[in-house]
């Protein structure tokens, strides 16, 4: 149900099909009535046809459902046309950020890419779920089930799952011949052929799997050819060492800075900043909204693994601060909104990461004095074990 409203506040609705034609019918009836601003709630993804079809003929603005609801009871297709247009028409409605269409197409994979990568996850979890069934415990003794010799040693079992008395020299590598009686014992388990055939299709599945991860890689790093510029500048902040990591920060967020009038803005669309709910004088709950589904999980893995380096004082001295005042979960949401701000102005000022800019604002300034107690404390929160002299 679509309608339009004019000035005079008339009402034109009409019912549109939703396969293609009737979507064209819509963009030409819309024209024929000089509308050239829409307004519609996203839902799932039954808007992005609607949104492809009139991208170019008109300017969208989405809303969130949240923020579009009409009175309680008064429920229709067609009152709630109304309602949105009356929304929009007296300026009530935000809409919600949208990337170009190249950028989506990107994003669209990535996230697929992400999909992927957790099903590979679930099935190495499987994998191993077979051989803990079996009492094969190869985990116990190597460091990866899925190394080079592990697989060697799982593709014998599954060749012949009755014989585990077989020599397994030949088939480790490196350091593993130094566990070689370890690993004796390891694969002396209960291997039945159902388990066997099992560990085959879930063994199958998971070399599928890589292997479609890889063919949609390569479409990857194609789209993202044009934004090769953007991407080595981010390849540039402490933990972006993949170049997948890179991209994914591009396609959530987008190549052009110029969206978000602030870096705040950018961190609240992302879901790092706390929460306005206040009522009364009193401040109810105040975290983090559940926005940036996507790139949150990315920022707080980055920051995880940048807080545990000694080569990034700037950004570890500070999570060492925050942790011992607010805990370690509200420290690393604190370091992953550092980042997506360093990643906005990186962006936004075209030149890579400076650590300089952020251990100037740790030094002290030279004319303050401090006494010994808090020259202690300082070098605790710093990260440092004080020890009393010998």
């Amino acid at each position: 149900m679509k309608c339009v409203g004019s000035e005079l506040l008339f009402y034109y609705s009409k019912c549109f099909s939703t396969f293609t034609k009737g979507l064209k019918e819509l963009s030409q009836w819309l024209c024929d009535n000089n509308c050239k601003d829409v307004c519609m709630e996203y839902t799932r993804k039954y808007w992005i046809p609607v949104f492809n079809v009139l991208e170019d003929s008109c300017n969208i603005t989405l809303a969130h459902p949240k923020y579009v609801k009409a009175i309680r009871g008064k429920k229709t297709d067609k009152k709630d046309a109304k309602w949105i247009a009356n929304l929009f028409k007296h300026d009530l409605i935000a809409g919600s950020y949208m990337p170009p269409l190249a950028i989506r197409q990107l994003r669209d994979l990535m996230r697929y890419r992400f999909k992927l990568t957790n099903f590979m996850s679930s099935e190495k979890n499987r994998l191993q779920n077979c051989l803990t069934i079996s009492n094969i415990q190869l985990g116990n003794v190597v460091s990866d089930t899925f190394g080079k010799s592990s697989m060697n040693i799982i593709n014998r079992l599954l060749a012949n799952p009755l014989d585990n008395s077989f020599d397994i020299a030949p088939l480790i590598h490196g350091s593993m011949k130094d566990k070689l009686p370890e690993l004796e014992l390891a694969i002396d388990g209960f291997f039945t052929p159902e388990q066997a055939g099992k560990l085959k299709v879930i063994k199958q599945h998971y070399e599928d799997l890589k292997s479609r991860k890889a063919d949609l890689e390569k479409i990857i790093l194609s789209l993202s050819a044009p934004y090769a510029e953007e991407i080595n500048l981010i390849l540039t902040v402490p933990s972006f060492k993949n170049i997948f990591s890179a991209i994914a920060v591009v396609s959530e967020i987008s190549a052009n800075m110029d969206v978000f009038p602030t870096a705040k803005h950018l961190c609240s669309w992302a879901g790092l900043t706390p929460t306005n709910n206040e009522s009364a004088g009193k401040k109810k709950s105040v975290r983090i909204s559940r926005a940036g589904c996507y790139i949150k999980p990315l920022l707080v893995q980055c920051a995880t693994a940048v807080v545990k380096s000694v080569k990034h004082p700037e950004i570890r001295n500070r999570y060492l601060r925050l942790k011992q005042r607010r805990g370690h979960k509200r420290a690393i949401i604190a370091i992953a909104r550092m980042l997506l701000t360093a990643i906005y102005n990186i962006l936004k000022k075209k030149e890579p990461y400076n650590a300089e800019l952020y251990r100037k604002s740790d030094v002290l300034p030279v004319n303050r004095e401090i006494t010994v107690e808090q020259a202690i404390l300082l070098a605790r929160t710093q990260g440092y074990r004080i020890k009393a002299a010998s």
